[in-house]
C-alpha cells in the first residue's frame, strides 16, 4: 500500500520506517524537508512531498504529530482527498505542561477525546486510534519474548479498523477493538499509564496485554 505520514517526528519516522520494512511504499508528508533528511539518507526508497501531495497519493494516511498540532496537520490536506481513507491516528492530546508527579496533563477531558475533535474537523474521512498507548521503540514488531502485547483501536468505520488491524497483525501486535470513537477517552489516557513508570523510576520497556478466556 501506498502510506503517507503526517509528522517527522520520531513516532512519524519509526512508523515510516516500519511500513518500508514491511513492503509498502512511504511518503512523508513535511513543510521543511531538512527536517527527515537523515531518515531519507537511512531509508532511500522513502520519499517526501508536501501534505496535500501526500494526501492525494496515499492508501492510508498516518496522524503521527503532536497532539497540538494534530488538527492543524490534517487541515493542510485536501478534504476531498481524505474522504473515505483510512486515517491512524497515534496522536495525545498531552499539554505543554510538565507531567505532575509522573502523570502527563491533558488539554481535554473525560468527556472528550483529541480523536473525537480530530473526526469531527475531518468527518469524511475514517479515522482509527493506534500506536499511541506505547514508545515508538515497541511500535513495530516488539519483542516480549514471544508474547503479543495489545494495541487497543477504535473508530467509526468498521472496515477501516479491520485494515488497521492486519496491520497491527503484520507488525507484531493484537489489536483489540474497543468501538466507536468515543472510545478514544479511554485509550488516550493509556498514554499516561505508559509514561508513569518512566518518569518515576525510568522504566519505558514494556506495554499493555488483554488477558481473556
Amino acid at each position: 500500500m501506498k502510506i503517507g505520514i503526517l509528522g517527522t517526528g520520531m513516532v512519524g519516522q519509526v512508523l515510516a520506517t516500519g511500513f518500508l520494512k514491511h513492503g509498502h511504499e512511504v511518503t512523508i508528508a513535511t513543510r521543511t524537508p531538512a527536517k527527515v533528511a537523515d531518515w531519507l539518507d537511512k531509508n532511500p526508497d522513502g520519499r517526501v512531498g508536501s501534505h496535500k501531495e501526500v494526501g492525494s497519493w496515499a492508501d492510508i494516511i498516518v496522524l503521527s504529530s503532536k497532539g497540538t498540532a494534530a488538527e492543524a496537520a490534517l487541515g493542510l490536506c485536501d478534504a476531498d482527498d481524505l474522504a473515505g481513507k483510512t486515517v491512524i491516528d497515534t496522536t495525545n492530546p498531552i499539554a505543554d505542561a510538565p507531567p505532575d508527579n509522573g502523570v502527563l496533563r491533558f488539554f481535554t477531558s473525560l468527556d472528550e477525546s483529541l480523536m473525537e475533535r480530530l473526526q469531527r474537523a475531518s468527518p469524511r474521512a475514517n479515522l482509527v486510534k493506534a500506536f499511541n498507548s506505547v514508545g515508538n521503540a515497541y511500535m513495530v514488531d516488539p519483542d516480549f519474548k514471544g508474547v503479543r502485547p495489545t494495541m487497543f483501536i477504535c473508530g467509526n468505520n468498521a472496515a477501516a479498523k479491520a485494515q488497521v488491524a492486519a496491520i497491527l497483525t503484520d507488525f507484531g501486535w493484537e489489536a483489540e477493538d474497543m468501538g466507536g470513537v468515543e472510545a478514544a477517552r479511554a485509550i488516550e489516557p493509556l498514554c499516561m499509564l505508559w509514561c508513569i513508570p518512566g518518569f518515576i523510576r525510568n522504566q519505558w520497556t514494556h506495554a499493555f496485554k488483554l488477558l481473556k478466556y
